[in-house]
């Protein structure tokens, strides 16, 4: 399972959380997302604007 972010605001989509105030449940994959898909925290981007989430390796 993979996570999206927001290049505006920063919100993380997690696919294995989903989005409940969205109306998509835990376990949805980021393809079924619509690309009319707003971001939940800001509103100003849709899906195309969100970039594969790269979290840090810690060492």
């Amino acid at each position: 399972m993979a996570k999206y972010q927001c290049s505006g605001c920063g919100y993380v989509y997690d696919e294995v959380e989903g989005c409940a105030r969205e109306g998509y449940e835990p376990g949805t994959p980021w393809t079924e997302i619509p690309d009319d898909f707003p971001c939940p925290d800001c509103f100003v981007r849709e899906k195309p604007d969100f970039q594969p989430y790269k979290t840090e390796a810690t060492s």
